[in-house]
């Protein structure tokens, strides 16, 4: 043992916490190999060959091996390299002494790591590793200043948003259900190790929470869509009593500056750049060179380099465990001896699935679903949804999610913003990045495609194609799909089942027929009933909901979530002017009513082609228009109403337009003269602004009453 060895068995693999911390996640049992989250959840030793073999394929991909060995070109796209963590800013972010402890010995530093030690102890291996320290910690950048985080609401969000999918709980954290008698579950698999997480400045740590894909673009660590608060928080929890860690050895060994150029050199001698990027635009005067060539993967013999059972400096050392070593061996070759098998959509969706990790959250075709010592930490935040069971608080199975699904929707849910449709589960649908789940949103429905589809009719056209019918269906005199469905903003009877409001935006119209017709045949355990089953208009029925869901917008909502004030129109709560046309009082058959948000409204009378009245306060109530066969006119709700002079001349009209703010134009022509009239509120919103334009002549008046 060499002097800079011995004192390496000195390095603590992390710091200390406090006695303040104790059931921390980060004094988590540590790992002692290069943990692959979903190879050690679904291998075992005893598994046969043909099983681990593809846990070998996994951990090429995972590990980054194809970064430096290129693999034959049939298993190119199912072998590609994940972008490594992305170093500019890095000294920004840890300190010169972590940074030297990381790079001069990964697994010390951070047990579990992926990242593999390049350097053994050799001769000069001291002096390589401080130029990269030195080159490392001159990659500054501007960090955006996050509030002070609260460490109590910090550690109530690691334990509840997700993080426990994949990092270890605390074990002084008692998740809401737990029996005041029983003490928690520990996780029986191992967690994805954060014990980085410590050294990062706190600042830095919030800012890299709230969007991990700036820093790791691989997307496993995924934007868990925290807000600049949570983060803060979360960052607290996560420094709860750590002190600052000094590398003793370095400063024992008292090397020399090695200047930065030397390490831009060291960093491309080493091939660091094969796997890390961001470094070319931090420092373009000290940027590395492109990889070097390594030989290629169906070169590559199975009882050398990574796999021996020791590595000289230069060759990457992953701690690797027997099993995985097994697994990588046969793959590599499986690889050299075969070409790579054409995967099924459904394969390919497992394969990117797994690289993910996915599975830790959701179950699709039988695979996957937290276990159930962190099943215990996703909850539920609304004590209504406890009649679901599981589906209250655990993240839905995934099974036909591909034709169930519309591409607009799966966008929103992958990457996008509004998909969450659970408002009363805690845990939060991760961002994985655009990159790295975009493929999903064309091979979801390959995938799913149903072997016996269902047809259905949402053109509008037909017979019974009548919101009416669907909205009477939906409500509490009908089939009461309401009794667990909200709508808009009306929560449901019973339990908080999903809102219908973005059905038709949201799924597929083939699979809501499905779906209606056969609930649990179409997504297995599912607590909705089979409705419409021995209906003998069950299609046509479907069919009708679906055009009411579609026209919703302009629908009343369904006897059960109505309330005669959803009749009443308010500008004032639309924040712009509402047109509305009907029979009115006092503006006849063909009335075209205006109110606006600073309680001034009037009426034009589109068969007399003028305004024909004005009034103050409230604008109308709709109710007879829309739920009276008679349909009486509307009288005006407001007060100081005052009716307008008759008009004269023969009067033609022409409709009319709206500005950007939405106040109407009317045009129509008198004796043949065109002419444009408006009526807008004045600056004060005691008036109006009475505008005539005729024949390009503009005459203006303040109307008041």
């Amino acid at each position: 043992m060499n002097r800079l060895q011995k004192l390496l068995s000195l390095i603590a693999p992390f710091a200390f916490l406090s006695g303040s911390a104790q059931g921390h996640p980060l004094q988590a049992e540590p790992i002692n190999h290069a943990y692959v989250f979903n190879f050690d959840q679904f291998n075992l030793e005893s598994d046969p060959d043909e099983h681990v073999v593809e846990g070998g394929f996994l951990l090429l991909a995972e590990l980054n091996c194809t970064a430096c060995h290129t693999p034959p070109k049939a298993w190119a796209d199912r072998l590609s390299a994940k972008p490594g963590p992305n170093l500019a800013g890095v000294g920004s972010r840890l300190d010169a002494d972590t940074l030297w402890l990381m790079i001069r010995s990964p697994q010390h530093r951070k047990k579990g790591t992926q990242m593999p030690g390049l350097f053994a102890g050799a001769e000069g291996d001291a002096e390589k590793v401080e130029a990269l320290t030195e080159y490392l910690s001159t990659m500054k950048e501007v960090v955006k200043k996050l509030p002070a985080g609260d460490i109590a609401r910090g550690k109530e969000l690691y334990h509840k948003v997700g993080c426990v999918a994949c990092h270890e709980p605390a074990t002084d954290y008692r998740p809401a259900k737990l029996a005041a008698d029983a003490e928690p579950e520990k996780p029986g698999l191992g967690s994805v190790p954060i014990a980085l997480a410590d050294a990062y400045d706190v600042n830095a740590l919030a800012a890299f929470l709230q969007d991990p894909l700036a820093h790791r673009p691989a997307g496993r660590m995924p934007d868990m869509r925290l807000s600049g608060q949570e983060a803060a928080d979360i960052a607290a929890y996560l420094h709860t009593g750590r002190e600052p860690e000094v590398a003793t050895a370095r400063a024992a060994l008292k090397i020399a500056k090695q200047g930065i150029e030397k390490g831009r050199e060291v960093f491309t001698q080493m091939n660091c750049v094969a796997c890390h990027q961001g470094l070319e635009t931090a420092s373009p005067i000290h940027a590395p060179t492109k990889p070097a060539a390594t030989k290629a993967l169906a070169l590559l013999k199975t009882d050398g380099g990574c796999l021996a059972e020791t590595q000289p400096t230069g060759i990457p050392r992953y701690d690797l465990n027997e099993l995985q070593k097994r697994a990588l061996r046969l793959a590599i070759a499986a690889i050299q001896r075969q070409d790579a098998p054409k995967l099924t959509p459904d394969q390919r969706v497992d394969w990117q699935m797994t690289r993910l990790n996915c599975y830790a959250c959701h179950d699709r075709d039988g695979k996957g679903g937290p276990e159930d010592p962190r099943a215990q930490y996703f909850t539920s935040n609304d004590g209504s949804a406890e009649s679901l069971g599981e589906l209250a608080h655990l993240p839905p199975n995934l099974d036909n999610v591909g034709r169930k699904l519309t591409a607009v929707w799966l966008k929103k849910v992958l990457w996008g913003q509004g998909g969450s449709v659970r408002p009363y589960m805690d845990t939060r649908m991760p961002n994985f990045g655009r990159a790295q789940t975009e493929m999903l949103v064309g091979l979801l429905p390959k995938a799913d495609k149903s072997a016996t589809p269902v047809t259905i009719d949402v053109s509008g056209l037909g017979k019974h194609h009548r919101a009416e019918t669907g909205r009477q269906l939906i409500g509490a005199k009908g089939l009461a799909c309401i009794a667990c469905h909200g709508l808009k903003d009306r929560k449901s009877l019973g339990p908080p089942v999903i809102r219908l409001t973005h059905t038709v935006e949201r799924l597929q119209p083939e699979y809501f027929k499905e779906l209606l017709l056969n609930p649990q045949a179409t997504q297995p355990g599912t607590m909705m009933p089979p409705m419409f089953m021995g209906r003998k208009k069950a299609q046509t029925e479907i069919e009708s909901l679906w055009i009411y869901l579609k026209e919703l917008d302009g629908q009343p909502l369904p006897e059960g979530l109505l309330s005669t004030e959803d009749f009443e129109l308010k500008p004032e709560k639309a924040g712009r002017p509402i047109i509305f046309r009907s029979f009115i009082e006092g503006a006849g058959t063909h009335a075209i009513g205006v109110g606006f948000p600073q309680g001034l409204h009037t009426t034009f009378d589109a068969v007399q082609v003028r305004f024909t009245q004005v009034w103050r306060g409230r604008f109308l109530d709709a109710m007879s228009n829309w739920q009276s066969r008679e349909m009486l006119p509307i009288a005006p709700l407001g007060t100081d109403l005052k009716a307008l002079p008759a008009a004269t001349g023969a009067r033609v009209f022409s409709g009319y337009r709206l500005d950007k703010a939405g106040v109407p134009t009317f045009l129509y022509t008198v004796d043949g003269q065109a002419v444009e009239e408006t009526l807008r509120p004045a600056a004060d919103g005691k008036a109006f602004e009475h505008e005539t334009k005729i024949n390009g002549e503009i005459t203006k008046e303040v109307l008041t009453w």
